[in-house]
Protein backbone atom coordinates (compact mmCIF):
# COMPACT_ATOMS: atom_id res chain seq x y z
CA UNK A 1 0.00 0.00 0.00
CA UNK A 2 0.97 3.62 -0.47
CA UNK A 3 0.55 5.17 2.98
CA UNK A 4 0.69 8.90 3.69
CA UNK A 5 2.09 9.33 7.21
CA UNK A 6 1.62 12.81 8.65
CA UNK A 7 3.77 13.45 11.71
CA UNK A 8 6.24 10.84 10.47
CA UNK A 9 9.16 12.08 12.56
CA UNK A 10 7.34 12.50 15.87
CA UNK A 11 7.43 9.93 18.68
CA UNK A 12 4.30 8.09 17.53
CA UNK A 13 4.98 8.65 13.83
CA UNK A 14 8.46 7.15 14.08
CA UNK A 15 7.04 4.03 15.74
CA UNK A 16 4.36 3.74 13.06
CA UNK A 17 7.00 4.08 10.35
CA UNK A 18 9.08 1.28 11.89
CA UNK A 19 6.04 -0.99 12.08
CA UNK A 20 4.65 -0.44 8.58
CA UNK A 21 7.65 0.37 6.37
CA UNK A 22 8.78 -3.26 5.92
CA UNK A 23 5.45 -4.03 4.24
CA UNK A 24 4.34 -0.79 2.59
CA UNK A 25 5.48 2.37 0.81
CA UNK A 26 5.54 5.12 3.43
CA UNK A 27 5.36 8.75 2.28
CA UNK A 28 6.78 10.78 5.17
CA UNK A 29 5.05 14.10 5.79
CA UNK A 30 5.72 16.73 8.45
CA UNK A 31 5.20 20.39 9.18
CA UNK A 32 8.85 21.11 8.33
CA UNK A 33 10.40 17.72 7.54
CA UNK A 34 9.80 14.62 5.45
CA UNK A 35 9.18 13.98 1.77
CA UNK A 36 6.41 16.60 1.78
CA UNK A 37 5.29 19.33 4.20
CA UNK A 38 1.81 20.29 5.35
CA UNK A 39 0.15 22.59 7.88
CA UNK A 40 -2.98 20.63 8.78
CA UNK A 41 -4.59 23.74 10.29
CA UNK A 42 -4.72 25.23 6.75
CA UNK A 43 -7.09 23.52 4.31
CA UNK A 44 -5.26 25.05 1.33
CA UNK A 45 -2.01 23.51 2.55
CA UNK A 46 -3.80 20.14 2.81
CA UNK A 47 -5.12 20.46 -0.73
CA UNK A 48 -1.63 21.30 -2.03
CA UNK A 49 -0.26 18.23 -0.24
CA UNK A 50 -2.70 15.89 -1.96
CA UNK A 51 -2.03 17.51 -5.33
CA UNK A 52 1.65 16.62 -4.81
CA UNK A 53 1.27 13.12 -3.34
CA UNK A 54 -1.47 11.92 -5.67
CA UNK A 55 -3.65 8.90 -5.00
CA UNK A 56 -3.11 6.78 -1.89
CA UNK A 57 -4.31 3.63 -0.14
CA UNK A 58 -4.07 4.81 3.46
CA UNK A 59 -3.55 8.03 5.38
CA UNK A 60 -2.37 8.20 8.98
CA UNK A 61 -2.25 11.43 10.94
CA UNK A 62 -0.09 11.34 14.07
CA UNK A 63 0.07 15.13 14.36
CA UNK A 64 -2.02 17.89 15.88
CA UNK A 65 -1.61 20.72 18.36
CA UNK A 66 -3.72 21.74 21.35
CA UNK A 67 -3.23 24.25 24.17
CA UNK A 68 -2.37 22.85 27.59
CA UNK A 69 -3.25 25.41 30.25
CA UNK A 70 -5.29 25.71 33.42
CA UNK A 71 -8.96 26.19 32.67
CA UNK A 72 -8.96 29.34 34.80
CA UNK A 73 -6.48 30.89 32.39
CA UNK A 74 -8.12 29.73 29.16
CA UNK A 75 -10.10 31.95 26.81
CA UNK A 76 -11.94 31.19 23.59
CA UNK A 77 -8.80 31.88 21.59
CA UNK A 78 -6.86 29.29 23.64
CA UNK A 79 -9.33 26.62 22.56
CA UNK A 80 -9.09 27.74 18.93
CA UNK A 81 -5.68 26.12 18.39
CA UNK A 82 -6.90 22.60 19.16
CA UNK A 83 -10.17 23.10 17.31
CA UNK A 84 -8.49 24.41 14.15
CA UNK A 85 -5.38 22.23 14.20
CA UNK A 86 -5.85 18.80 15.79
CA UNK A 87 -9.63 18.55 15.26
CA UNK A 88 -10.49 20.32 11.99
CA UNK A 89 -7.04 19.51 10.61
CA UNK A 90 -7.83 15.80 10.79
CA UNK A 91 -11.44 16.28 9.69
CA UNK A 92 -10.21 18.22 6.65
CA UNK A 93 -7.71 15.47 5.83
CA UNK A 94 -10.75 13.25 5.28
CA UNK A 95 -12.98 15.84 3.60
CA UNK A 96 -10.29 16.82 1.09
CA UNK A 97 -8.40 13.53 1.03
CA UNK A 98 -11.39 11.40 0.02
CA UNK A 99 -11.10 12.91 -3.47
CA UNK A 100 -7.57 11.42 -3.75
CA UNK A 101 -8.16 8.15 -1.88
CA UNK A 102 -8.31 4.92 -3.86
CA UNK A 103 -11.39 2.73 -3.43
CA UNK A 104 -11.15 0.91 -0.11
CA UNK A 105 -8.59 3.36 1.31
CA UNK A 106 -8.42 4.04 5.03
CA UNK A 107 -7.95 7.13 7.19
CA UNK A 108 -6.51 6.73 10.68
CA UNK A 109 -6.51 9.70 13.04
CA UNK A 110 -5.06 10.29 16.51
CA UNK A 111 -7.06 11.33 19.57
CA UNK A 112 -5.83 10.38 23.07
CA UNK A 113 -6.58 9.24 26.59
CA UNK A 114 -7.38 12.65 28.10
CA UNK A 115 -11.09 12.67 27.22
CA UNK A 116 -11.45 9.32 29.06
CA UNK A 117 -9.12 10.15 31.95
CA UNK A 118 -8.82 13.94 32.35
CA UNK A 119 -5.67 15.61 33.58
CA UNK A 120 -5.00 19.10 34.92
CA UNK A 121 -4.53 21.61 32.03
CA UNK A 122 -6.11 19.13 29.59
CA UNK A 123 -9.58 20.57 28.93
CA UNK A 124 -8.80 21.55 25.33
CA UNK A 125 -7.25 18.16 24.55
CA UNK A 126 -10.23 16.37 26.14
CA UNK A 127 -12.67 18.39 24.04
CA UNK A 128 -10.80 17.75 20.80
CA UNK A 129 -10.20 14.04 21.43
CA UNK A 130 -13.85 13.36 22.24
CA UNK A 131 -15.02 15.31 19.20
CA UNK A 132 -12.61 13.48 16.91
CA UNK A 133 -13.66 10.03 18.16
CA UNK A 134 -17.30 11.03 17.68
CA UNK A 135 -16.62 12.25 14.15
CA UNK A 136 -14.93 8.97 13.23
CA UNK A 137 -17.90 6.93 14.43
CA UNK A 138 -20.41 9.05 12.50
CA UNK A 139 -18.37 9.60 9.33
CA UNK A 140 -17.76 5.86 8.92
CA UNK A 141 -21.42 5.10 8.19
CA UNK A 142 -21.54 7.61 5.31
CA UNK A 143 -18.25 7.04 3.49
CA UNK A 144 -18.62 5.71 -0.07
CA UNK A 145 -16.45 3.35 -2.15
CA UNK A 146 -15.41 1.15 0.76
CA UNK A 147 -13.50 4.00 2.39
CA UNK A 148 -12.80 3.46 6.10
CA UNK A 149 -11.97 5.76 9.00
CA UNK A 150 -10.75 4.96 12.53
CA UNK A 151 -8.94 6.73 15.34
CA UNK A 152 -6.23 5.58 17.73
CA UNK A 153 -6.44 6.81 21.32
CA UNK A 154 -3.19 6.10 23.17
CA UNK A 155 -2.25 6.86 26.73
CA UNK A 156 1.08 8.54 27.45
CA UNK A 157 4.06 6.91 25.74
CA UNK A 158 7.08 5.51 27.59
CA UNK A 159 9.32 7.48 25.23
CA UNK A 160 7.64 10.75 26.28
CA UNK A 161 7.58 10.25 30.04
CA UNK A 162 10.68 12.39 30.64
CA UNK A 163 8.63 15.34 29.36
CA UNK A 164 5.08 14.46 30.44
CA UNK A 165 5.44 12.43 33.66
CA UNK A 166 4.33 15.30 35.96
CA UNK A 167 0.97 15.45 34.13
CA UNK A 168 0.37 11.69 34.06
CA UNK A 169 1.00 10.51 37.63
CA UNK A 170 -0.55 7.08 38.15
CA UNK A 171 -0.85 6.37 34.41
CA UNK A 172 0.85 3.24 33.07
CA UNK A 173 2.77 4.35 29.96
CA UNK A 174 2.86 2.22 26.81
CA UNK A 175 5.63 1.77 24.28
CA UNK A 176 5.56 3.42 20.88
CA UNK A 177 5.80 -0.07 19.36
CA UNK A 178 2.56 -1.12 21.09
CA UNK A 179 0.80 2.06 19.95
CA UNK A 180 2.00 1.48 16.38
CA UNK A 181 0.22 -1.90 16.34
CA UNK A 182 -3.13 -0.11 16.71
CA UNK A 183 -2.37 1.93 13.59
CA UNK A 184 -1.40 -1.26 11.76
CA UNK A 185 -4.72 -2.82 12.81
CA UNK A 186 -6.58 0.18 11.41
CA UNK A 187 -4.64 0.30 8.12
CA UNK A 188 -4.33 -3.42 7.42
CA UNK A 189 -7.62 -4.60 8.93
CA UNK A 190 -11.23 -4.19 7.89
CA UNK A 191 -12.82 -2.27 10.74
CA UNK A 192 -14.26 1.21 10.40
CA UNK A 193 -15.80 3.73 12.77
CA UNK A 194 -13.64 2.41 15.62
CA UNK A 195 -11.49 4.06 18.23
CA UNK A 196 -8.60 1.75 19.10
CA UNK A 197 -7.55 2.53 22.66
CA UNK A 198 -4.01 1.67 23.78
CA UNK A 199 -3.29 1.64 27.51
Amino acid sequence: MKILLIGAHGTIGSAIRRELSPRHEIVEIGRKSGDYQVDISDSESIRQLFAQTGRFDALICAAGNVTFAALADMSESDFALGLQDKLMGQVNLLLIGREFANDGASFTFTSGVINREPIRTGSSAALVNAALDGFVKAAAIELPRGLRVNSVSPTVLEEAMDKYAPYFRGFKPVSGADVALAYAKSVEGLQTGQTFTVG
